[in-house]
């Protein structure tokens, strides 16, 4: 079987690119001209260089596919230009589905995001079935997201293979970028967490989420969603985990979203707009987390063999990772 994997340097792409590999598939990857390739090393893989915002020259590299399976996204809480975001998440699908219809590829698994669910402020555990709308999502990652996957839904609505799959939080070794979450897990570990917000995750496991990628090649329904999830935490259930596991302090202050607020307007005016670089607080990113973003992934255990697993394994080598690929130094690990 030969498989066209977008994203596969990326932090859960190349993992969802090693599962394949190991299960004897033939690969061919689409990279950025830009793209670091360490991900990829030691991956017996063809790779083609390319662009979500110019899908017309991926003809060629879906001809002769078997499986399409699209990672890619534009993942970023803070963009300077907006429309580049959508020209990849949403234009960039649609296109790529079509070529993969044109071309004679029989199976797409289309990476979705959980944030294109309806979360609720209160703690409220939702799931596929939760109505949710465009208003409903906060910034331009989650709108475009959530336009991403009504593209997907409407190929399969069409007749075309096309499997839908929200994970959550992953987390596990290989974040690279680090994404916004791994930059939570970096932080705490430079002891540049002094304080929390009250806010709620749902983690799960990276090579889950990758073996997933595989299973949906041949199960489930086409055009339905699935949600990919583990642990419903707070942040500060997240951080006293992580603390449990180095034995460096969690924090004990709890910031208000007012004060988180305030910060983040000030980071995204200086730094973003004066300065031209990533804010590390953005106000999309404050509000987001006044909703508790809970999940259960009971249709995924139902009709795919997901496997709800325990956090800690994955956090704890997502941790020795950041250390060992210096993000962070050392730390004495606690004695039981």
């Amino acid at each position: 079987m030969r498989v066209f994997i977008t994203g596969a340097t990326g932090f859960v792409g190349a993992h969802v690119a090693r599962k394949y590999a190991s299960e004897g598939a033939s690969l061919r990857l689409l990279t950025r001209q830009t793209s670091r390739l360490d991900a990829l090393a030691g991956l017996d893989a063809e790779t083609v260089v390319g662009d979500l915002r110019e899908p017309e020259k991926l003809r060629s590299a879906l001809t002769g596919c078997d499986a399409l399976v699209h990672v890619a996204a534009d993942y970023r809480l803070w963009v300077r230009d907006p429309q580049q975001m959508y020209a990849a998440n949403v234009d960039g699908t649609r296109e790529l589905l079509r070529l993969a219809r044109e071309t004679g590829v029989r199976r797409v698994v289309y990476t979705s995001s959980v944030a294109t669910m309806g979360f609720k402020s209160d703690g409220t555990i939702v799931n596929e079935d939760t109505p949710v709308s465009i208003v409903d999502m906060i910034g331009h990652y989650k709108r475009s997201k959530f336009l991403g996957e009504q593209e997907a839904i409407k190929a399969a609505k069409a007749g075309q293979y096309v499997m839908i799959l929200n994970p959550t939080t992953p987390i596990g070794p290989g974040d690279a970028k680090p994404t916004p979450t791994g930059r939570i897990i970096a932080d705490f570990l430079n002891k540049k967490f002094p304080a929390y917000v009250d806010t709620g995750l749902n983690l799960v496991d990276v090579a889950e989420v990758a073996r997933m990628h595989v299973e949906a090649l041949d199960h489930g329904t086409p055009g339905e969603r699935y949600i990919l999830g583990g642990e419903n935490l707070t942040l500060k259930q997240i951080l006293d985990r992580m603390s449990a596991i180095t034995g460096l302090p969690s924090p004990t202050m709890k910031v208000p979203h007012s004060v988180a607020m305030a910060f983040a307007f000030f980071d995204e005016t200086f730094t973003g707009k004066m300065l031209g670089k990533e804010p590390r607080a953005t106000v999309e990113a404050v509000r987001m987390g006044k909703k508790m973003m809970f999940a259960t992934s009971m249709k995924a255990e139902r009709d795919l063999g997901f496997k709800v697993l325990p956090i800690y394994n994955a956090l704890r080598s997502a941790i020795e990772w950041f250390v060992a690929n210096d993000y962070a130094p050392p730390f004495s690990k606690p004695t039981l």
